[in-house]
């Protein structure tokens, strides 16, 4: 449907009119210092410019665009277009801080915000307060922010990377079975050295359910790779886009390679690719074929060092010999060879000697163990330890009795509090019996008096507009509004005026007076 031709009239909307009172049709709008309706200045076309952007456009509007002439000292001026056209946008400083990224220019971005004009550089624009990345940009992003939270958590500590094993008797591949990483590994283990095994481990390496995947084939490697006789895990895949790749950016696979007790190396995508298992794991390779090269040996550098080894250990075992040779003829050259005589001779006056140095200590320390059991004796018959003993056994006898008596004592106190207790318990029973009895009583005098009783017997109290009860025709005046109270509701009412009821002379009036006097009265005054 065509649109209708831009009125400036209706720009001030609904509100203009009302406060008019006036038709819009003959209603003359000034603005500012302009008497005349088809007339305006510069700052009032701009303002009307601004307001109309303002209410027309419904906000927050959501453009996505390319940033370019992008400026950023302090509040960010940039520029959103795309193939066909372009606009002004800036964001001030209190909405760019709350930003989650900070773009650069060429980036596609989503901007949240709204339009509106700015008169003093006839300038529309795009004022911009939320600011999202599209496609491999939010990617990134993401990327970026998961990688972060793990480096906080230790996930890529060189601490706590395992070293490779040296010889390698089982490498469990996690791959595709049909990628081309697969047979790279493959080629280049058989090439290096064929006595390592292999034991492959497909997964899907993109799409749903990779990630789910990968994750579980590294757990149970992990877990079961003393019995598959696995000494280390190879996690690869051929290159490809950050899309393609992302299942090795998720946290669930990340998570997996951290808590595997086992060498991981990782090699995904190609060199300039890199993913959060590559951070994580022990070892990232750029291709397949290096992490193969990492993980098995050369066989051929391994013969060399066989050779370089046999050669070491003919030299040391010749020179072991021959320092052998020299130690045995030292040996034979010795007198103890020559004459045994003499070393026997030496040996017998050597035992003679120590059999008389043997003798005379074990005399000295028998003396010195008998003056030390003399002198303890004396000091036992000088503590008298049976008399100790005894006195001790009275003092315990007394304070035994003591406490016998203690104890017996607390049993009586305890049984007379619990005398005291029950008499207690049943005087307070009958005083509170007592006082039921007496509060009963006050309920049902109280409900005989209750004014709500004597409203529904067809009586009705009248009080002023204040609440004041009203006894005599001495406490109302003609004119005076009064308010009477029936068993239903309240009847409001003027008096009209007043006739003195005269009293009727009775005997015995003197003691009704009295008797009306000692009467409880209704309303408690």
């Amino acid at each position: 449907m065509a649109r209708l031709p831009f009125n400036p009239k209706r720009a001030q909307g609904d509100d203009a009119k009302k406060a008019s009172g006036k038709p819009a049709r003959r209603e003359k709008k000034q603005l500012g210092s302009i008497t005349e309706a088809n007339q305006l200045t510069v700052s009032q076309l701009s303002e009307l410019i601004k307001s109309t952007l303002e209410q027309r456009i419904t906000s927050p509007l959501r453009v996505i665009g390319e940033i370019s002439n992008l400026k950023s000292p302090n509040h960010w001026y940039f520029s959103l277009k795309d193939a066909n056209a372009v606009i002004s946008a800036v964001a001030w400083a209190s909405s760019a801080k709350k930003f989650s990224f900070t773009p650069k220019e060429g980036d596609e971005v989503i901007a949240t915000g709204h339009v509106s004009h700015f008169p003093p550089q006839g300038r529309t624009q795009f004022y911009v307060t939320k600011l999202e990345p599209v496609g491999a940009g939010a990617l990134e992003l993401q990327f970026r922010a998961l990688c972060e939270e793990l480096r906080g958590q230790g996930y890529f500590d060189d601490a706590r990377k395992k070293p490779l094993p040296v010889f390698p008797r089982r490498i469990a591949v996690v791959t595709s079975p049909t990628g081309a990483a697969v047979q790279d590994v493959i080629n280049t283990a058989a090439h290096r050295c064929k006595a390592v095994g292999l034991l492959l481990v497909p997964v899907r390496v993109q799409g749903e359910g990779a990630k789910e995947e990968i994750a579980r084939a590294i757990k149970r490697i992990d877990r079961d790779h003393a019995k598959l006789g696995v000494d280390a895990i190879l996690v690869t895949r051929g290159g490809g886009s950050i899309e393609d790749l992302w299942a090795f950016n998720e946290r669930i696979v990340a998570e997996a390679a951290f808590h595997c007790s086992i060498p991981l190396v990782a090699a995904i995508g190609h060199e300039s690719d890199t993913t959060v298992i590559e951070l994580v794991a022990d070892l990232r390779a750029s291709t397949p074929t290096q992490a193969a090269m990492r993980l098995v040996p050369d066989s051929a550098d391994l013969h060399r060092q066989v050779e370089h080894l046999e050669h070491r250990l003919h030299a040391l075992l010749k020179r072991r010999v021959e320092r052998e040779r020299e130690r045995v003829n030292a040996i034979t050259r010795h007198e103890a060879f020559r004459d045994p005589r003499v070393l026997l001779s030496r040996a017998g006056e050597t035992v003679m000697r120590l059999a008389r140095d043997l003798k005379r200590s074990v005399r000295g320390r028998l003396h010195a163990e008998r003056a030390q059991i003399e002198h303890l004796a004396g000091r036992w018959s000088q503590l008298r330890p049976a008399a100790i003993v005894s006195e001790r056994h009275e003092r315990l006898a007394i304070l035994r009795d003591r406490l016998d008596r203690a104890v017996r004592r607390r049993i009586d106190q305890r049984s007379r509090v619990d005398g005291l207790k029950r008499g207690l318990q049943i005087a307070i029973t009958r005083h509170v019996r007592h006082e039921r009895k007496r509060l009963n009583a006050l309920e049902r005098e109280l409900a005989a008096v209750d004014p709500r009783l004597v409203l529904k017997r067809g009586y009705s109290y009248t009080t002023s507009t204040d609440g004041t009860l009203i006894r005599s025709i001495r406490d109302v005046t003609t004119g005076m509004a009064i308010r009477t109270n029936v068993r239903d509701g309240v009847i409001d009412s003027v008096v009209g005026g007043l006739t003195n009821r005269p009293k009727p002379k009775r005997r015995g009036s003197s003691r009704k007076a009295a008797d009306d006097a000692d009467q409880m009265d209704l309303f408690g005054e």
